[in-house]
């Protein structure tokens, strides 16, 4: 506690000299209530200050009620007073004309860096949060209702239809044609298969025999087709559920995930990477994919800019979707495949339709699926974008046609639950999102003003006022390896964020800690300083000649899982491109690193 205190104290001092503001009320302020709070003041209660202030640059003027938890008699905080008073009139409140964009990063930094920082919930907030997931899909069956009986799953299919048409017909095509290649991830499973145990997997589903064969899909060849003697088929009614956890995230909240069976993650696999290439890798050509641009799976940095744009010309929103994937409806993803019958039936055989939750049993699914399917991240957001141009043509007041989709090309934007549309179209797309049962985060969403937020980044009138996050406690000893990870790169995001006398106190504490803390080169494997200024190196590596330095570096080695014979074979098949693969010893270490460790050796220096 006492690290995370002195910290902030560096921040605050910091920015207190950048804005020739004194923070030394603030930071007693601070230490009076993590006092009597305890850390769910720096946690929970100080990155409510930051949700006030976005709320009121975007209304234009300041008030009390927006900061609860930091009542005062004025119309701005007494904490932080002096960064506010740059920002609005402490006596009006009223936004000032040109407000310090430096003051906005401050109170944003000093409320939130702790914000996110990962530690374990008490065991009421991690049931509170099952209870919400059973809340959620009761809400989610309820919202199925009443989506059929307005007959608005009829202009869904249409939509999508106009919207994913090419793509579709090409997915379609390409499962006819068994080109959907499954692989196994790293992660875990809901039957608890780790690493090269997943190539011995002895469970297939009858659903998924329909679609993806197991003589085609679990042997290496048809000449070993005894092999499937060893598979159990499991009917619909005994398929195994998804095993629902929770994972740390925030002291407020666990996130809660779903652990899918080894058999559906095999098969999703498969189709997430035929998705990814007809929507994301632009594989279809010419004209016929007139959502060029609008949806990506893995490139954050274009929503980034739209919103840094949005933020300084005001023409572009920025929405984010509370419980985004635990809202999509299976009954929409049905409807977005109806005239596809193939991919459609592909995808329907490898979702779970049941889950298993702690404390409440197994339940039927009226999700499509939750965070953990390999499917979920793609298909919400086609289910996304369709219902965005709903509301379009909604507020149009006519059938959108492809040149209005075109010509929209550049200014919608979907990636995950960050969505970015033209504002305005904003109202017009919040109340058709929310008619289909998804829930509008309007913490997080912005189209008045001239702030918005997108994948992580945040802007104030085209400038970039994101900030630092610390996620985890300070270390206390080098055998916390993730904190002393963390906290390294923790010291040089602060550094290349402009904050240079806290990456020099971050230093001083680090190199107390970890006694070799070198500057290294932005791509070294070891653990140090990065610096505009160059790299420093304790010798010249004794056969290549390259600088080395002495220092931490992270040892993440995958767990022991030896594998041979067929299934060793059907992994070689399944490899992805014609070079080998990296790792040599892959039939003899594979999955996630069941613990991480850091030792002290010589590396590169850059």
């Amino acid at each position: 506690m006492k690290s995370l205190m002195l910290l902030w104290k560096e921040v605050a001092l910091e920015y207190g000299r950048l804005c020739r503001v004194s923070t030394d009320r603030d930071f007693d302020r601070v230490t009076r209530r993590v006092k009597d709070e305890g850390v769910s003041f720096l946690t929970i209660t100080l990155p409510t200050l930051s949700k006030g202030l976005e709320r009121a640059l975007e209304q234009g003027w300041s008030e009390p009620s927006l900061y609860p938890a930091f009542a005062g008699k004025g119309k701005v905080p007494h904490f932080l007073s002096g960064f506010f008073a740059l920002v609005f009139d402490p006596f009006t409140g009223r936004l000032l004309d040109d407000p310090s964009t430096d003051a906005i990063t401050a109170i944003r930094q000093l409320s939130l860096i702790f914000g996110k920082i990962e530690l374990e919930c008490a065991p009421f907030r991690v049931e509170k949060a099952f209870r919400n997931f059973i809340e959620c899909e009761k809400e989610v069956r309820s919202y199925d209702v009443s989506t059929k009986a307005s007959g608005k799953l009829d202009a869904f299919s249409d939509m999508s239809r106009l919207l994913f048409g090419p793509a579709l017909r090409s997915l379609d095509f390409d499962v006819q044609q068994s080109r959907a290649v499954p692989k196994h991830g790293p992660g875990s499973t809901a039957d608890r298969l780790l690493g090269n145990k997943k190539y011995e997997q002895v469970e297939w589903t009858r659903r998924l025999e329909q679609v993806f064969p197991s003589s085609d899909y679990l042997i290496p060849s048809a000449r070993h087709f005894k092999r499937l003697d060893h598979i159990t088929l499991l009917e619909p009614g005994s398929e195994r559920p998804v095993r629902v956890v929770s994972v740390p995230k925030t002291l407020k909240t666990p996130r809660i995930i779903a652990l899918e069976p080894c058999a559906m993650q095999y098969a999703q696999q498969g189709l997430r990477e035929l998705i990814y290439d007809y929507l994301e890798a632009d594989k279809i050509s010419g004209d016929e994919n007139i959502v060029r641009g609008m949806i990506h799976f893995t490139d954050q940095i274009p929503n980034r800019e739209m919103a840094q744009r949005g933020s300084l010309s005001g023409d572009l929103a920025t929405l984010d979707l509370s419980e985004a994937s635990d809202r999509v409806s299976n009954q929409l993803v049905r409807a977005m495949f109806l005239r596809f019958p193939d991919i459609g039936e592909a995808v329907d055989a490898c979702r779970s339709r049941s889950a298993d939750v702690p404390g409440h049993g197994v339940i039927r699914l009226a999700k499509f699926a939750s965070m953990g399917s390999a499917l979920c991240f793609p298909i919400e957001a086609m289910v996304f974008l369709t219902i965005i141009f709903l509301g379009i043509q909604q507020e149009l007041n006519r059938p959108v046609t492809r040149r209005d989709v075109k010509s929209l090309q550049g200014r919608v934007r979907v990636y995950g639950d960050d969505i970015i549309v033209p504002v305005e179209y904003t109202r017009a797309v919040i109340e058709t999102l929310e008619s289909f049962g998804l829930k509008v985060n309007s913490d997080k969403s912005f189209w008045i003003g001239r702030f918005r937020e997108s994948c992580g980044k945040e802007y104030y009138g085209g400038d970039d006022v994101s900030i630092v996050r610390c996620r985890h406690m300070f270390p206390a000893s080098t055998a916390d390896a993730t904190e002393c990870i963390s906290w390294v790169s923790l010291r040089n995001q602060f550094y290349m964020a402009g904050l240079w006398d806290t990456a020099r106190y971050l230093d001083s504490v680090l190199e107390k800690k970890l006694r070799f803390f070198p500057t290294v080169g932005l791509l070294s494997p070891l653990l140090g300083r990065h610096s505009l200024l160059g790299y420093q190196s304790d010798k010249l590596h004794r056969d290549f000649q390259s600088p080395v330095s002495k220092g931490w570096m992270v040892d993440a080695r995958p767990p022991v899982s030896l594998l041979d014979d067929l299934p060793a074979l059907l992994k070689f098949f399944l490899k992805r491109g014609v070079e080998p693969s990296p790792d040599v010893k892959h039939l003899e270490r594979y999955g996630r690193p069941l613990a991480v460790r850091i030792k002290l050796r010589y590396g590169p220096s850059f």
